[in-house]
């Protein structure tokens, strides 16, 4: 996935304000996702939407999921 951002970043000029937020809040919401997987997948946790990260561009995840 991240060789996929990179190439679409590579094929673009000049990656406009609004694409680079919208790739760090896919990279959010991707990284959100393996972590909880990873580190507290017991912990009940609803993912909010990639609208949600977009806006505020930061993890999502309770804080008890946090390393």
């Amino acid at each position: 996935m991240i060789l996929f951002l990179a190439l679409a970043l590579s094929m673009a000029e000049e990656p406009t304000d609004e694409m680079k937020r919208d790739i760090m809040a896919l990279e959010l919401f991707l990284q959100d996702k393996v972590d909880h997987e990873k580190i507290c997948p017991k912990v009940c946790w609803e993912q909010p939407e990639l609208s949600v990260y977009k806006e505020k561009l930061e993890s999502q995840l309770p804080e008890e999921c946090k390393e």
